[in-house]
């Protein structure tokens, strides 16, 4: 990639704007997580299993709801995200619900470099990979902050539904640059600069392998728990599907993947 922008500058202005939007949102029920309501869904809660007692990374944690559910459930918790406004209200909610955690304002690739401590689960989900141009370089940085021994989960929208809303499949050369809302169902209709990337399965897989991580599952979805994107529709007890010619697009997709020992 030519560098001509600073990505990182125009996506973390962006998310700050969004952070502001999204904690007075029902999507995000900040009065009910501070009641005591989780974050969580089925599937990462299945796919990361037991954590109480162990040290968590949670990357591109946004403003924590994941992170301090996390916590919650027994997990020693640190949160990173590019977006000081979410790192902002991620630490007032901390206080506020009484969860000891650690939350970290930084880019991931930034903080990989100045890390220094290793955790037993690395986590990340839904949304994450677009705003990274380098997956070898991310790989890294999640096989450096693992422990012997220790897993990587991850929970993503999947990219075949990016192709299909008219974004390019495979990797290209630059990022697409654009004006675009938020998710939420309070979006005011204002627009903020946004720099992604797109990332095929293949590369996602390729780039964890390269890290020196043994991937053991990998699963698709045709429901998710979100009505995040245009065209869903809610089935009972499954989540939202997206039909292409009567048939369902694969919404989402895990990996659950471990550092062993050479």
């Amino acid at each position: 990639m030519k560098e001509t922008i600073d990505y990182k500058e125009i996506n973390k202005k962006a998310w700050d704007k969004n952070t502001q939007v999204h904690i007075e949102s029902d999507f995000y029920d900040v009065k009910g997580f501070i009641d005591g309501k989780s974050s969580l869904n089925a599937i990462e809660i299945e796919q990361v299993g037991e954590v109480n007692g162990k040290d968590l990374l949670h990357l591109q944690c946004h403003f924590g709801q994941d992170t301090l559910s996390w916590a919650r459930l027994g997990a020693n918790v640190t949160g990173v995200d590019l977006s000081s406004a979410s790192i902002a209200q991620a630490k007032k909610m901390a206080q506020e619900i009484g969860v000891n955690a650690q939350f970290i304002s930084d880019d991931v690739y930034s903080f990989g470099e100045s890390n220094q401590q290793q955790f037993d689960i690395v986590y990340t989900s839904y949304g994450v990979l677009c705003w990274l141009p380098d997956l070898d370089r991310w790989a890294k940085l999640v096989a450096k902050s693992l422990r012997i021994g220790g897993q990587f989960n991850i929970v993503e929208f999947h990219c075949f539904n990016d192709l299909l809303s008219g974004y390019s499949y495979f990797s290209m050369d630059e990022p697409d640059i654009e004006e675009e809302g938020t998710y939420t169902e309070n979006c005011t209709g204002d627009k903020s600069t946004m720099v992604t990337w797109a990332h095929p399965l293949s590369e996602v897989v390729q780039s964890l392998i390269n890290a020196g991580l043994t991937i053991n599952e990998f699963h698709e979805y045709p429901y998710s728990p979100y009505n995040c994107f245009p065209d869903l529709e809610f089935v009972d007890g499954k989540g939202y599907q997206l039909l292409y010619k009567d048939q369902q697009v694969p919404i989402l997709y895990s990996i659950k993947a471990q550092k062993l020992a050479k």
